[in-house]
């Protein structure tokens, strides 16, 4: 067997495994909650909705907890760690720096900016798409500067990522603390929401309105899987394998932004998804992007309908914001991080 169809098996079996996992979690979290229902009556719940059951096998209250609350937040749930973490994982490609990720270069600060500022300056009541809207071109102008004031191949490393990405997250921080202050009480509520971040108010419109975005994004960067491996080699060896790397890196800007953009309109920031999940997946089947993007979607879903699982059933009736997980998790592996990258610098 060559090493191509190995590195393939591997990547098949890894992401079946991967998808099994997620199953498991999303139906999990249909049972699992401040109020317990057994797997059966989830099952039969989701029966009724689809016409294979008998509507009396069912109380009114179980279906609508299983239909109306569990199903539309898992799904929202999965669809914004898998945005985040491939994300992550074509900004890393994009930046060939290990400790990129939405959160560090800025784009998930200034997606939560876009989303306050038209929360705040009373864009959001015009129309539902305003914040979603908003989100994306906050992301997408964030992670530009973030790009282009580090670009790689011009004498920039890890530090000058790092400190050009935590200025920016810590101007839009500002902008949001600002915007924050002038807020009346009654978007004081739900600027809470954006800071610590949560999917408590999911609903099938979430769904339907993410749906979408998440497709367009996900599908464009697993199609930008090929181009990715390239830049890996350095911009002028792609150039000369006849990539347009300019192109390139555009795309890979738009779509990245698109899905944090679309995670943090209706997720609010939820921090270190697109660092830690891309590396877990990188050790799983390597550093190509074939299998290593989709590989990382599937994971970063696991991981926050898991995280979403645990945050409102550790201390109900209250919900633990799901931000305060992530960065649990993702705060000590970056360091660990930052640690092995200064051991493979030194000399």
């Amino acid at each position: 067997m060559s090493p191509a169809d190995r590195r393939r098996r591997r990547g098949r079996g890894m992401l079946m495994l991967a998808a099994a996992a997620l199953l498991l979690a999303v139906l999990a979290s249909f049972a699992v909650g401040p109020l317990r229902l057994p797997p059966l009556e989830v099952l039969q719940a989701i029966a009724v909705k689809l016409g294979l059951a008998d509507p009396q096998s069912v109380s009114p209250r179980d279906l609508a907890v299983v239909w109306q609350l569990r199903i539309p937040r898992a799904l929202l749930g999965a669809m914004v760690g898998a945005a985040l973490a491939m994300a992550g994982a074509s900004l890393q490609g994009l930046f060939g720096n290990p400790l990129a990720d939405p959160g560090i270069v800025g784009v998930s600060q200034g997606a939560a900016l876009g989303a306050v500022a038209a929360i705040v300056l009373g864009a959001a009541g015009a129309a539902g798409w305003i914040v979603p809207v908003a989100a994306f071109v906050g992301g997408a102008l964030a992670i530009s500067l973030t790009y282009v004031l580090a670009r790689p191949g011009k004498g920039s490393g890890n530090a000058t990522l790092l400190l050009v990405g935590i200025a920016m997250a810590a101007f839009c921080s500002a902008l949001i603390g600002f915007l924050t202050y002038i807020a009346s009480e009654s978007e004081l509520q739900s600027l809470v929401f954006w800071q610590m971040g949560s999917l408590a108010r999911a609903s099938w419109g979430d769904v339907a309105a993410v749906a979408p975005l998440f497709a367009i994004g996900v599908l464009a960067l697993q199609r930008l899987a090929t181009p990715l491996d390239m830049l890996a080699l350095g911009e002028r060896q792609a150039q000369h394998l006849g990539l347009d790397v300019a192109r390139t890196r555009r795309r890979l800007v738009a779509f990245s932004a698109l899905l944090v953009g679309a995670a943090v309109a209706f997720a609010g920031s939820v921090a270190f998804v697109g660092l830690v999940v891309p590396h877990v997946a990188r050790m799983l089947v390597g550093p190509g992007h074939r299998w290593m993007l989709p590989v990382s979607g599937v994971l970063g879903a696991v991981l926050i309908v898991a995280a979403d699982t645990a945050a409102r059933t550790l201390d109900p009736p209250a919900e633990i914001p799901l931000g305060l997980f992530s960065a649990a998790l993702g705060a000590p592996f970056f360091l660990w991080l930052v640690l092995q990258q200064r051991r493979k610098e030194t000399p």
